[in-house]
């Protein structure tokens, strides 16, 4: 018997909905957030080794601030906060997961210190308003993305202060390089979290 349209459309929506529930379940251990949060940690790992050193500043660009936005989005709050906290244990156990040579806990001291303390906050910041904004359009999202972006340079720019001695040059070195950059980021992670959106069930953050 052939099927029509509705018949193919009710099939295939019936087929998403059972990946999603089946997702949702997986997801729901606590084995596989663990797995989650670790992977989210590699990703920021990732992220810092897509560097591009900028003249006349000592932080260079990375897509570290578009997993972190990823981040709060995918896994919540807690869970987006704990897999940056969780980068940065790496680097400072020594690993070289930095943007910057170096490693251990001294890095923090150096002028990207305050960015990775905002990548904790932002990513906690993120989760946390977007679970609150669920459903009620695009809008929402587009502003938490970018306070997302605004909590990193504000906890970045506060130390950087500290190590330039400066603030107006820590606000030239370490924000006016970078607009326009993270407003691309800001507008790839709203529409990579639309699509996801359209995915995911309810059930996940």
């Amino acid at each position: 018997m052939s099927q029509t349209p509705a018949n193919i459309s009710g099939s295939m929506n019936g087929h998403s909905g059972a990946t999603a529930a089946f997702a949702a379940r997986v997801l729901d251990r606590p084995a596989a957030r663990l797995a989650l949060v670790f992977g989210f940690a590699l990703l920021t790992w990732a992220g810092a080794k897509i560097s591009v050193p900028l003249p006349g500043t000592p932080v260079p660009g990375t897509l570290q601030t578009l997993v972190v936005l990823m981040a709060g989005a995918f896994l919540g709050a807690r869970a987006g906060a704990a897999s940056q906290a969780t980068y940065i244990i790496m680097g400072m156990a020594g690993l070289p997961v930095f943007a910057l040579p170096g490693a251990g806990p001294a890095y923090l001291l150096g002028p990207t210190g305050g960015y990775l303390v905002g990548f904790i906050v932002a990513a906690f910041a993120v989760g946390s308003l977007l679970t609150r904004w669920r459903g009620r359009g695009i809008v929402g999202p587009v502003l938490i993305f970018l306070l997302g972006a605004v909590t990193i340079h504000a906890c970045g720019l506060a130390w950087l202060s500290v190590v330039l001695a400066d603030a107006s040059a820590a606000l030239r070195a370490g924000l006016l390089p970078f607009i326009l950059f993270d407003l691309a980021k800001v507008v790839v992670a709203t529409g990579t979290y639309a699509g996801y959106l359209r995915w995911k069930p309810s059930t996940l953050p």
